[in-house]
């Protein structure tokens, strides 16, 4: 008689919990789709506003006495007028803009600063988080960064020309 009690609970959890997934799961489809929607809309309006113009990439960085020199001084000159470069130290005076969405969207909650997000057209991105290769270089170790840094700026510039040509 003892064991029948804990039986009938977990078969009422096992009904309950399957009737929760039930009425939950058109919301979970619906966010869902919505992200993939969102994401999507994102793609195709940096395609034609950023790409059609030469702008393929969205960088972000601060103002951190770690990378800010090093980031102004090399990084932001290759890149050019081939990227969108935000400062997330400004954020408080961010506008609702494209770059600003695009940030929200593709930066993720982790290693976001500094980074770069390349966007070539019917590409998915390709992200490069720049925050453990800085913190190697805070210890005199270089490599780390040089070779992220090398890595974008060859792959917007290869970009670049295919789309020159």
């Amino acid at each position: 008689m003892s064991n029948a009690a804990p039986k009938n609970r977990k078969r009422r959890s096992d009904y309950l919990g399957a009737l929760l997934l039930v009425v939950l799961s058109p919301l979970i489809i619906v966010a869902i789709a919505s992200y993939l929607l969102t994401g999507l809309s994102l793609h195709l309006a940096i395609w034609c506003c950023w790409c059609s113009r030469g702008r393929y990439a969205l960088f972000v960085y601060s103002d951190s006495p770690i990378w800010q020199e090093y980031i102004e001084e090399h990084m932001l000159p290759r890149l050019g007028e081939h990227a969108v470069v935000l400062n997330w130290s400004h954020r408080k005076r961010w506008r609702s803009t494209l770059a600003v969405l695009a940030f929200r969207y593709f930066g993720g909650h982790r290693e976001f600063n500094p980074m770069a997000v390349v966007f070539r057209p019917f590409h998915l991105t390709r992200r490069f988080r720049f925050y453990e290769p800085f913190r190697a270089f805070k210890h005199g170790r270089t490599e780390a960064v040089t070779k992220m840094e090398r890595e974008l700026c060859d792959l917007v510039d290869r970009i670049a020309e295919v789309r020159a040509a």
